[in-house]
């Protein structure tokens, strides 16, 4: 299942043929974080230099330069040190990666300064993301500084600065059948983290309880983190769209919003469900649940190629409008209410994201202003949702403090959708006959 030495090498090549002559690329691996004092956070690689390289050490630094006799692609990493080995761990070393990650040449990080320059010397541009890291773009000028003062000896500095980021990105949201294979897998992890996550809840317990079931289910299947900060929201505590403080107890009667995906070979899952604690759902969250349901289903007919991005996302607002006029929720006219943004009272954010490597994965939504069609092999969330606040005066008290959100992961395919999510309970009557069966 994992991505093959091939298609690293063919994402670079890519990029490579995607990049202007007389040109340079500069990728830094993410940096070490502090969690406290002199405690870190378990290392995670940057998505680009990943998706390039498969290479998962820090202090490394990857550079592509098209049309180079000496070599393409060159990596600049650690070397290896028996002492720093013992107390952190194994480094792949210059002499290994050539071998294993299929780079031209590589150098020790160390050797950077004095050999950076001089691949510098001649190109006309330099794709870089800059911004992202302040320290590192310190350096990438100081290496373009020391070429300039060379300009009186006829070197040739680079004229412009391009974003990398476009380049790269537009790759990565077109996903590979090897990266569609691990995101059906990180799926189906989330999927069985999330079933038994439904079968331990019961009234008393704490979120934080039912966090730690999914989370073990996570690392049991291989998947070393949350693809992101999980949401365990009881009763109205599902009306906090971001709530992660998961502290509070269930009550007998509430709702349970769980928010949680896993991240597996670096790809994202992410799913939400909402469940009744007893098992029952109240007639008022049922109507709620329901009509939910209707829209997250009739917005994920709407994915499939030649359609744009926005497509389900209005969907979802037209199902969700007149939806909440038939409850009573919302009075006028459909339409009226949806051009005045009245719904938003309900259902204040949009129906999904791109997913990949990021949770919130990379891509453009729009192209020259418009939004872009979808395209096979693009995977996003479907995720619509009605929230119902405890002090929204403006609805019966029986409403309020309900909060219901239902997500899967799609992706296009060449004749229309495929959910990466399937097989976790979504209708009332099997999130019923599920938990009545714990």
């Amino acid at each position: 299942m994992p991505i093959s030495l091939k298609e690293y090498q063919q994402r670079r090549q890519d990029l490579i043929n995607h990049m202007e002559p007389n040109s340079i690329a500069i990728l830094a691996s993410a940096n070490p974080l502090l969690r406290n004092g002199d405690s870190e956070y378990r290392f995670r690689q940057s998505s680009d230099l990943h998706y390039l390289t498969g290479f998962d050490e820090a202090h490394a630094v990857l550079v592509l330069i098209p049309g180079r006799e000496k070599g393409e692609c060159l990596l600049f990493c650690q070397e290896k040190d028996p002492l720093k080995e013992l107390w952190n761990g194994r480094l792949l070393g210059p002499d290994a990666a050539i071998l294993q990650l299929g780079v031209d040449d590589a150098f020790p990080i160390t050797d950077i300064d004095d050999i950076l320059p001089g691949l510098i010397e001649g190109c006309e541009r330099v794709y870089y993301a800059m911004g992202k890291d302040e320290q590192f773009d310190h350096r990438v000028m100081e290496w373009v500084k020391v070429v300039r003062r060379k300009v009186r000896s006829g070197v040739h500095s680079p004229g412009e600065f391009m974003v990398l980021d476009h380049l790269l990105h537009e790759m990565r949201l077109i996903k590979s059948k090897a990266e569609l294979d691990i995101m059906r897998e990180s799926g189906q992890i989330a999927v069985r983290a999330h079933k038994r996550a439904m079968q331990v809840s019961k009234p008393g317990l704490f979120e934080y309880q039912v966090e730690a079931e999914f989370m073990h289910e996570f690392f049991r299947s291989g998947c070393r983190a949350p693809a992101y900060t999980s949401i365990v929201a009881g009763g109205a505590n599902a009306c906090i769209l971001h709530y992660n403080e998961n502290n509070m107890v269930l009550n007998n009667g509430d709702l349970l919003l769980i928010d949680a995906g896993c991240e597996y070979e670096y790809y994202a899952s992410d799913i939400t469900r909402t469940f009744p604690v007893n098992g029952r759902f109240s007639p008022e969250q049922k109507a709620i649940y329901e009509l939910v349901l209707k829209a997250q289903l009739a917005a994920i007919e709407q994915v499939k190629p030649g359609n744009h991005w926005n497509d389900p996302h209005d969907t979802t607002v037209k199902v969700l409008t007149a939806g909440l006029v038939e409850l009573g929720l919302l009075q006028g006219e459909v339409d009226k209410l949806i051009e005045s943004g009245a719904y938003r009272d309900f259902y204040m954010h949009r129906a999904g994201h791109w997913l990949g490597m990021d949770v919130h994965d990379c891509g453009n939504y729009k192209i020259d202003g418009k939004w872009r069609q979808l395209e096979p092999g693009m995977v996003l969330t479907v995720e619509p949702g009605l929230y119902v606040a405890v002090n929204n005066e403006k609805v019966e008290p029986r409403w309020r403090g309900i909060g219901v959100r239902i997500e899967d992961d799609v992706a296009v395919t060449r004749s229309g959708y495929e959910v990466l999510t399937s097989g976790l309970p979504k209708t009332v009557a099997e999130i019923e006959t599920f938990m009545a069966a714990r």
